[in-house]
């Protein structure tokens, strides 16, 4: 595992974008837990974002691509509308630990 942030850079309903090992990431803080993604739209496999760490819609309730408007559940990367139904963002192991964000890149992100 290696240190993304400390938890403090993301506020609550807040999302951050990464630039880890040559690998795009994005951190989003909903209801007291963090969820780290792959920054590529299941679609166009596009980044995500219209603006520097812009990931959510603006009610903050879905995860937004930008290009397509596709909206994807914070809490799980699975798309809900938008052209990409059914699929879903690529999850990166993430924990909270000693006040940091913890991930671990898959070998398949690596690539």
């Amino acid at each position: 595992m290696q240190v993304l942030c400390d938890l403090d850079t993301i506020q609550e309903d807040q999302s951050k974008g990464f630039e880890i090992e040559g690998v795009s990431l994005f951190a989003v803080r909903k209801d007291g837990q963090v969820y780290v993604y792959q920054n590529q739209c299941p679609h166009l496999s596009i980044p995500l974002e219209y603006m520097p760490d812009q990931f959510l819609c603006s009610e903050n309730y879905f995860i937004q691509c930008a290009t397509h408007g596709a909206l994807f559940e914070v809490d799980s990367g699975n798309c809900v509308s938008g052209p990409c139904v059914g699929d879903k963002l690529t999850q990166i192991e993430s924990i909270v630990e000693n006040n940091q964000i913890m991930i671990r890149l898959p070998e398949s992100a690596l690539a």
